[in-house]
């Protein structure tokens, strides 16, 4: 991912990786998008019923901006972001990419979004959320912003399956992406929420390592039925992206020089 231009001295515009025309607007000093993000929206599952579709814990867009290519022009994307700082990287973003008419992004902590919208109202939820349990003698860092995007110091994965479990319409999908230590945590408290796991799929940075990472799709008051899709590798023995990374990062033909997510 290449370096377009840079506004300020911590500010810049990057390749969304491969994705044609897409840019994405980064402040260094902040927690910038990973892996994770690009992995989640191709992992859930859009078809032509998909009218309402809403992002928690959003940051600078880059969920809603990659699933803005697979909508039909009819749908409502919606972001949610509780960092000013970072909500305003994700309406630049939205402005550089054209996109303002088709994704809106709300600045508000997401658990008050059970008082805007009623019970019901979305087809899918995706959630990229803060990875690690936060208490006060925690390790965090000293930036807050990045404190606040990496650990559940404002919002927990507990409040973000009770959100889900209110705003989803029957059968509808809860996407997340989360680190692979967390797993049974997600079907525990999906369970307990009437989300019932659907899909797994776990993250590997290569062959022969241990998974980091798990996307999990689960349906509101779904039936039964968990399916255990076949494990994605990061990376190849040479460190270099695989072809399915590469595929999901948008590239079309073997790369010349690796995309890089940060």
């Amino acid at each position: 991912m290449k370096t377009k231009e840079m506004k300020t001295e911590e500010k810049v515009i990057n390749d969304l990786v491969y994705f044609k025309k897409l840019k994405i607007v980064q402040n260094k000093n902040y927690f910038n998008f990973s892996l994770d993000s690009v992995l989640l929206p191709n992992f859930a599952q859009i078809n032509k019923n998909t009218k309402n579709i809403l992002d928690l814990c959003t940051g600078n867009a880059v969920i809603p901006i990659i699933l803005s290519t697979k909508i039909q022009e009819n749908t409502n994307l919606i972001g949610v972001e509780l960092q000013k700082e970072v909500y305003d990287l994700a309406i630049e973003s939205l402005k550089i990419n054209n996109l303002e008419d088709k994704i809106k992004i709300i600045n508000i902590d997401a658990k008050k979004l059970p008082e805007i919208y009623e019970t019901d109202t979305f087809d899918l939820i995706t959630c990229n959320p803060p990875y690690f349990k936060y208490k006060e003698e925690s390790i965090t860092n000293e930036n807050e912003i990045k404190t606040i995007a990496r650990h559940e110091k404002y919002i927990t994965l507990e409040d973000i399956i009770k959100i889900s479990k209110k705003l989803l319409k029957n059968n509808a999908s809860l996407c997340i992406v989360h680190r692979t230590e967390r797993l049974l945590d997600i079907i525990s408290l999906m369970k307990e929420n009437n989300i019932e796991p659907k899909r797994i799929r776990l993250i590997y940075p290569k062959k022969d390592s241990e998974s980091n990472l798990v996307l999990i799709d689960g349906h509101k008051n779904g039936k039964s039925g968990l399916k255990i899709l076949p494990p994605l590798y990061v990376h190849n023995d040479d460190g270099s992206y695989t072809d399915e990374v590469l595929k999901i990062f948008g590239k079309e033909e073997s790369p010349k020089e690796d995309a890089t997510a940060e």
